[in-house]
């Protein structure tokens, strides 16, 4: 059953610009994520986690896995916590060179271009290691804090630019 669903939805996306479609699916289900956690052990004591994420009912998992095999990467995978499917890509190289030049050239229509935005300027910094600098880790916190306003935080922006500031990098 499921193979047919998946056939179907890949012979409806050939009917249709199947980059557009998923553009538009992310628009409405999607998210970029930057998310903090204390880890005494690393240099900073902060590690610094993107994540481009896709939730949906047990119902549409195949489009989620539509999602990864067009992006040949990241995870399906099941959330207990809100008893939904997630598709999620975790890795910077994936995200730099698979999930952002998509959006990048197929961009997004809503207020969610704003946080691709800041996602994509944290990434790249990452990749220039920036993350590691104290300067660098200071501007991605305060823009991550600027993306998904409405969100939950383990962390407040100011505890986290507290440990920062006590770097010895």
């Amino acid at each position: 059953m499921q193979w047919v669903t998946r056939r179907l939805l890949l012979e409806r996306s050939k009917s249709m610009e199947i980059e557009s479609y998923i553009t538009g699916f992310v628009d409405g289900e999607g998210s970029f994520l930057i998310s903090f956690s204390r880890r005494p052990t690393m240099l900073s004591g902060i590690e610094v986690r993107p994540s481009f994420t896709v939730s949906q009912h047990e119902r549409s998992k195949e489009v989620l896995i539509l999602l990864q095999e067009y992006f040949n990467c990241g995870t399906v995978r099941y959330n207990k916590r809100d008893s939904t499917w997630k598709y999620e890509v975790r890795s910077l190289e994936d995200l730099v060179t698979k999930i952002i030049p998509h959006f990048m050239e197929y961009p997004l229509q809503t207020s969610k271009q704003k946080d691709f935005e800041a996602f994509t300027t944290i990434c790249l910094n990452m990749k220039e290691k920036q993350h590691l600098q104290v300067n660098g880790l200071e501007q991605i916190i305060r823009s991550a804090y600027v993306m998904n306003n409405d969100g939950a935080r383990r962390y407040l922006q100011t505890d986290l630019l507290k440990i920062v500031s006590k770097m010895n990098v």
